[in-house]
């Protein structure tokens, strides 16, 4: 009976229960802390695959604002993104370019030139739109006709501002195709205008260089004339 009482198990000493408990709430704080990493990388790589995605010719897009953004909340935004998906945190294999469209976009929104023009390509795209649905230009967001338009009219007026930014970009590399063709042009006459100059040169040298030489056979030829001349008058 004493070997029986004495093979029973002791029972845990509060610091050995400590210990056990303590394990799984380690382990809880481990997986909560992988998960928080994992959707942050899952975040980081939406957010790239959103900015490959946007229309690149319109930084509004890119940078997820609305037309009409102060200078202040483009910045902040600008601020936030730049640091979220920057190539040394986002491992996303486009992170790099994604920054580089961003950092682009915020250029082109600071520039004031820029954005004035941007936003009335909006303006455009706007009365293009309610005209084509035949609703007054200062129809308001909020008015029924319009909260009832599907697609709404929101996306109209984007789609409508790409066409315009793609029709603009297509007549602006025209243009540069155009002048460089021009340039090309203007470039090949003044090269034709200097090799003309150039054989001018050389004949006018060539031509004093054969001068003696041609002097040279005209007196020859002359003195021969005068002495078939004068032996014709001995004959005679």
């Amino acid at each position: 009976m004493a070997e029986a009482s004495s093979s029973k198990a002791q029972p845990a000493t509060p610091s050995s229960s400590k210990a056990q408990a303590a394990t799984p709430s380690t382990n809880v704080d481990d997986i909560d802390k992988l998960l928080a990493q994992e959707e942050s990388a899952f975040q980081r790589d939406y957010e790239v695959e959103r900015i490959m995605k946007a229309f690149r010719l319109n930084p509004y897009a890119i940078l997820d604002l609305e037309p009409g953004a102060t200078d202040t909340e483009i910045k902040k935004k600008y601020r936030s993104l730049s640091l979220f998906i920057h190539p040394d945190k986002a491992s996303h294999a486009q992170a790099s370019e994604a920054f580089d469209r961003l950092k682009k976009a915020e250029s082109e929104l600071t520039d004031k030139a820029k954005r004035d023009e941007l936003d009335g390509v909006y303006i455009q795209a706007r009365a293009l739109v309610l005209k084509t649905l035949s609703l007054p230009s200062t129809i308001s967001d909020d008015d029924p006709k319009v909260k009832e338009l599907q697609p709404g009219l929101k996306e109209r007026i984007q789609q409508q501002t790409k066409e315009l930014l793609i029709n603009e970009e297509v007549r602006r590399r025209t243009a540069v195709k155009l002048a460089m063709a021009n340039e090309g042009l203007e470039a090949k006459k003044k090269e034709e205008e200097v090799l003309q100059r150039k054989r001018k040169a050389e004949d006018d040298k060539a031509w004093e260089e054969g001068r003696e030489q041609r002097v040279d056979s005209w007196r020859a030829f002359a003195s021969g004339k005068k002495k078939k001349k004068a032996k014709t008058n001995v004959l005679g």
